[in-house]
This record gives C-alpha cells, sequence and structure tokens, in this order.
C-alpha cells in the first residue's frame, strides 16, 4: 500500500443471528454466502427450510456459497463457480456504501428449468445495479428432484398439515422471508421488495404473485420469459391436463435405483438423483403443493386472485427459435390438437409451415403467455408494463434471427463484461437504459422517468409494448398480433 493511504475497513452488518463480515469497493458493499436457512441435509432433505442457527463470532461474507446439486452447465454462464453441495441455502446481497435513507430492495430469482443455475454466477453480480441506489439480492434454491419431489413413502412419515413437494418455491419464500426480516441492516427497505427473474426464476415470481405463503413479501414484480399457460403438478392427483401426480413420477423414478421407503431415499448420493433430470415444462418441476402454490398461474391471473402489485413482464424476440413443438411436451399437445382449419390459418400467419416450425414454440411458450397474462393484470386494475428484447450484437454466435433465450440478462444486470466476447458502444448503452428502466420500476413501481424513451403502460395503452433494439428503445405495438390471436383462439377452444 502507497505511503499515507488507508485501507477502507471491511463493513459489518449485525443479524439476530449473528455478526457478518463482507467486502467493499468504496462505494458498494458485498456479503456472500449468507445463510438464510438450515442446510437442508441428512434428515432435513425433503423437509421445509428451518431457521438458521445462529453462530458465535464474526462469519465472514467474502466468498460465495456451493452451488445447489444440478448436473453439468453445458456452458450457461448463469450457473456459478464449484463446488456444488446439498449445503447451498445461502443468498448474496449488494448494497450501496452511503445512502441518506431506506432503498428499494431487488431479489433476483435465476434460471435454468429449476435443474440448473445458482445466485452465485458473476452474471448475476449486483455492484452495478447497486450503483444506481438499490439493495439487490441474489439466491440460492434447491434444484431438481431435491427441490421438486414426492414419493408415498415420504408422504407416510410427515406430520398432518407439512408442507412437501415443493421445496424449492418454499427455499424462496424463506430467503423473502429473511429479507423482510434483515433489509433494514443493509440500508434496505422491507417494504418496497422487487422480485424479478428470468424463465424458471420468472415461473417463480408469477408463482409468488398467486402464492399466499408470499402475500406481503413482494411489492413489484418483473417477469422475464417465465411463461404463464404452463399446467402444474399436483402431489396426488393426476394434473388437469392429464398424467401422473408427483408422488408417482416419484415412486418411477425410485424404482429405476431401488429406493423403496423414505431412508432409502435419504440415504441415496445427491448426484444418483440427477439423472435423468426432470422434465421442467412437461411438469416435473411446476408442483401445485396446496399450500405455497395452490393453482395454475393463468387461473390465478384470470380469477384477479394475483398480488395487485406493479408488474413488468416480457420476452426475447427469438425465445427457441427453430425448435420443434414436439420437442417441448405441452406444445407438441397443442400442435397435434389443431384442426386442419386452424393449422392452415397459422401457417399462413407465420409465412408457411417452415415459418410456423421455426417460431411457433417462442410464441406457445412465451410471447402468447406474456401477452395474456398483461392483459390480464391490466384488466384487474394493477400497473403494467410489457416489454420485448430483440438485440443482437455483432459478436454474437447464435444466428436465431433476434434475441434468444436469455440473452438479456447481462444487459439488465449492465453486466457486459461476463459474457466472454466483445461488446461494443451500442450493447453498452442497451444494458445502460435497460438497468436505468430495471432501478426504477424497483424504486417507484414505475420504469419511466429521466430522459429514457416513455415505456406506455399497458392498462392505458392497450397492446402497446418498449422494444430493446440495436438502436435503444422504442414504443410500438406488439408484434405479430394476428399469431398471438391465432394461438389463443385454439387455447379457448382447447380450454
Amino acid at each position: 500500500m502507497p505511503p499515507g493511504q488507508t485501507s477502507t475497513p471491511d463493513p459489518r452488518v449485525a443479524l439476530d443471528h449473528g455478526v457478518l463480515v463482507g467486502r467493499t469497493d468504496g462505494s458498494v458493499n458485498r456479503f456472500k454466502g449468507v445463510p438464510y436457512a438450515r442446510p437442508p441435509v441428512g434428515a432435513l432433505r425433503w423437509r421445509p427450510p428451518q431457521a438458521v442457527a445462529p453462530w458465535d463470532g464474526e462469519r465472514d461474507a467474502g466468498q460465495v456459497g456451493a452451488i445447489c446439486i444440478q448436473p453439468p452447465s453445458n456452458g450457461d454462464p448463469g450457473v456459478g463457480p464449484l463446488p456444488m453441495s446439498e449445503d447451498c441455502l445461502t443468498l448474496n446481497v449488494w448494497a450501496p456504501a452511503e445512502r441518506a435513507g431506506p432503498l428499494p430492495v431487488m431479489v433476483w430469482i435465476h434460471s435454468g428449468g429449476f435443474n440448473n443455475g445458482s445466485g452465485t454466477a458473476a452474471l448475476y453480480d449486483g455492484t452495478n445495479l447497486a450503483r444506481r441506489g438499490v439493495v439487490v439480492v441474489t439466491i440460492n434454491y434447491r434444484l431438481g428432484r431435491l427441490g421438486f419431489f414426492d414419493h408415498p413413502a415420504l408422504a407416510a412419515e410427515r406430520a398432518a398439515g407439512e408442507l412437501a413437494g415443493n421445496y424449492g418455491m418454499m427455499d424462496i419464500v424463506a430467503a423473502l422471508k429473511w429479507v423482510r426480516d434483515n433489509a433494514a441492516v443493509f440500508g434496505g427497505d422491507s417494504g418496497n421488495v422487487t422480485v424479478f427473474g428470468e424463465s424458471a426464476g420468472g415461473a417463480a415470481v408469477t408463482r409468488l404473485m398467486t402464492s399466499p405463503e408470499a402475500r406481503g413479501l413482494l411489492h413489484r414484480a418483473v417477469v422475464q420469459s417465465g411463461l404463464g399457460r404452463d399446467t402444474g403438478v399436483p402431489l396426488d392427483q393426476p394434473p388437469a391436463i392429464g398424467g401422473t401426480s408427483l408422488q408417482d413420477r416419484g415412486a418411477a423414478f425410485a424404482r429405476t435405483v431401488g429406493a423403496t421407503t423414505a431412508d432409502d431415499l435419504r440415504a441415496l448420493p445427491a448426484e444418483s438423483l440427477l439423472s435423468p433430470a426432470p422434465n421442467f415444462y412437461g411438469g416435473d418441476n411446476l408442483v401445485i403443493d396446496g399450500v405455497v402454490v395452490t393453482e395454475d398461474v393463468e387461473a390465478a391471473f384470470a380469477a384477479g386472485r394475483e398480488v395487485p402489485v406493479p408488474l413488468m413482464i416480457g420476452t426475447n424476440s427469438a425465445e427457441f427459435c427453430r425448435t420443434r413443438p414436439s420437442e417441448i411436451s405441452p406444445c407438441g399437445a397443442v400442435d397435434d390438437a389443431l384442426t386442419s382449419v386452424e393449422r392452415l390459418d397459422l401457417y399462413s400467419a407465420y409465412g408457411g409451415e417452415d415459418g410456423y416450425r421455426a417460431q411457433v414454440v417462442s410464441d406457445l411458450v412465451f410471447n402468447e403467455p406474456a401477452r395474456h397474462l398483461a392483459r390480464l393484470h391490466a384488466r384487474n386494475g394493477h400497473p403494467t408494463w410489457l416489454y420485448r428484447f430483440d438485440v443482437v450484437p455483432d459478436s454474437s454466435p447464435e444466428p436465431g434471427g433476434g434475441a434468444t433465450h436469455a440473452s438479456e440478462r447481462p444487459y439488465m444486470f449492465d453486466n457486459l463484461h461476463t459474457v466472454g466476447r466483445a461488446m461494443g458502444k451500442r450493447d453498452h448503452g442497451v444494458a445502460s437504459v435497460m438497468a436505468d428502466y430495471w432501478t426504477a420500476f424497483a424504486t417507484t413501481g414505475d420504469p419511466n422517468g429521466g430522459d429514457r424513451p416513455a415505456w406506455p403502460e399497458f392498462g392505458r395503452q392497450p397492446d402497446q409494448l418498449l422494444t430493446f433494439t440495436n438502436g435503444g428503445p422504442i414504443a410500438r405495438p406488439v408484434p405479430f398480433p394476428d399469431r398471438l390471436d391465432l394461438i389463443e383462439a385454439v387455447r379457448a377452444r382447447l380450454g
């Protein structure tokens, strides 16, 4: 250290269960690997999250914790560094070092189909959002069969009324309760919490919006490519669209690994639960447990039972371009059920069968459901903003004809340095303005402000959205409404 220069002391915060020692760069304090529940190991595997055990002295919060047990990531930058462990229920906090009063809190729920991902990835570093005057929290939650699983033997040993099956969602709720109880010591306002997430994380946000257990824990919501028309699987009853219950699915898997009792299941090495991977969109990880999640998202929004909070919701322009409907089972069911007239009309709307096959999955899974939930939420009298992300950098290796699934994440976090390839001035401009919209929404419940282009509120300007383009944000009508209208009509016929 040069003569005369002094080091900045590590920041400390006192929680009810102990003191944390974080790190700082002078403008943002960060606390990593903070436990929000006891390790769900041994007898606590497939049990609801339990309160954190207090610790003596000071706990170092300078490094992220382990990621939750999961299969290989296939290069997803949202996974985070090894090691992985069942002892993974930790979170990370970034907070401005200087503040005039309580700040908005933004809680990020990571993606990965409820099978992969973590809150520890550099992609989700909250520093650049925190510099805009918010407290950022990223969380880990149980994944795959450790997070979304049931079995008749587990049901037989449970006490009456014990929460079951939906352990990953229980973890998310537990993390939000931790934020409610501890935000103030980091400078956050527990009465102004924005929950935001992408893909599975977005699906978690809509479930939180309809969950009795999450009432009062979120005050704004952001859903990025978060489904919306998906159907959940009950613990011990077949889903409404047919198929098997979560317990039947669990029993079928247990037979493949020779487990018959609850003790057998808890004795299994965690890695043995990874293959074959649960089918996220097929419902294995979308659980209706009757307490945390009580009904399908679309049904709750249609009945006006979602929380009355401001909502930002949107999709990317080429989410799963060229994925065939048969590759995602509920989409295949819709495709199979088309009448000859409906099929011809859809082919015409997409410019032919090739266009339909290339783009319909993006519309079935993401674009039409997002528009539908935005319409319902606005109809129910709640502030709503719809967006479309259509930014493709010159250096993109994905020739998908638009912005592919999850490609908005480094822009929204203003973390383009994490993508591993050169990004130009225009990309950094998009990242800056996206982060400004997101943090403004967290602050006031409205993404507008400053000199940014006006983002039309969906209830006041129906079917108008903001498109993020390479040239900047542009307000315009929802694109390809004829396609979405036809899909909506097919879904209405199918019930």
